[in-house]
């Protein structure tokens, strides 16, 4: 068995690489060549901690295991430790022995930025300009990095429900030579792409915050209860995900839904856009919507890249397990 340690993901995993990785296992899951088996996530009733299993089989890149993991709220602050903690696992799909165990931190913000970064490149306006941040904490700042890259933004705006945690973005935004305004959720109609990445299970963006022609990252859903943006804006908007039967369940979508605002058939997996097979925008009037639920197929397609790198840079280390 190989072991890629969490210290050493950093030296080993880009964004451009993590991008590729995801964009491809999306575009596979929508040809039917890739599949998410059911998620495992539940409140473990100790340190008000979430924990769960995501996994999958790409028949297309091989990759076949699972990510074992969660939400640690009071890491950060009782510990010193990113709240989200996790680990991949990937088996060889031939024999079904233990192929390699990946440190799956930085992996996780990596692969969680570049399905938002992916939903950019394909549904956005082209002439986009403004980019608003929804969440301020240490993924957003992933988020942000990824996002820039998809088209020549001017200008960043950002909201948080802790106003202190925004210089966490503003710094990103700063870093890359752009202009960074605090704002209240009503500006955000001045946004041609939003962000949303937080934990909340109640929404903070409302349909009338958002104007016609923008494009909706909801990345922070994950979880029954979970819920960053009104339901009803799911309504005005084309719907796209990682995975459907994830964004009914514990996406974005599952609300509008079960209030009756969308069905199921109206969300577009957007695999299906990468690989031409749907249009997605068809409109600078249309509202985009990505409900990025994160699938396993992500986790194992940045880890088994990562396996790649490590063995061919001699970093990897085998035990024999």
């Amino acid at each position: 068995m190989l072991i890629v340690p969490e210290r050493e993901i950093a030296d080993l995993m880009t964004r451009e690489a993590a991008f590729e990785a995801v964009e491809k296992v999306f575009a596979a899951m929508a040809s039917g060549d890739a599949r998410n088996f059911p998620v495992v996530r539940e409140a473990i009733g100790h340190e008000d901690a979430l924990y769960g299993f995501k996994g999958g089989f790409d028949r297309a890149g091989l990759a076949l295991g699972l990510k074992a993991g969660g939400y640690w709220p009071n890491n950060l602050d009782k510990r010193g430790l990113i709240n989200h903690q996790s680990t991949v696992f990937l088996f060889d799909p031939d024999t079904g022995k233990v192929r390699a165990m990946v440190g799956g931190n930085l992996l996780t913000a990596l692969r969680t930025a570049a399905a938002s970064s992916v939903s950019i490149k394909h549904l956005a306006r082209d002439d986009a300009k403004v980019l608003g941040m929804i969440g301020a904490g240490h993924q957003a700042t992933f988020q942000l990095r990824a996002a820039l890259e998809q088209r020549k933004f001017e200008k960043v705006i950002g909201w948080n429900y802790h106003p202190d945690m925004l210089p966490n973005i503003e710094k990103v935004a700063v870093e890359a030579g752009l202009p960074f305004e605090a704002v209240e959720l009503d500006r955000m109609g001045e946004a041609d792409v939003i962000v949303s990445i937080t934990s909340a299970f109640s929404p903070s963006l409302m349909a009338g915050h958002v104007c016609e022609g923008t494009h909706i990252a909801c990345m922070g859903t994950d979880t029954k209860g979970k819920q960053e943006v009104e339901a009803v804006l799911l309504k005005r908007a084309r719907v796209f995900t990682d995975e459907v039967a994830q964004s009914v369940s514990i996406g974005e979508a599952q609300h509008a839904v079960a209030e009756g605002l969308i069905a199921e058939g109206d969300i577009t997996p957007i695999g299906a856009v990468i690989n031409g097979t749907h249009p997605g925008r068809t409109s600078d009037k249309d509202i985009t919507l990505f409900d990025g639920t994160g699938v396993g197929l992500q986790d194992l397609a940045v880890a088994a890249a990562v396996v790649d790198l490590a063995v061919e840079k001699g970093i990897a280390i085998e035990v024999d397990f």
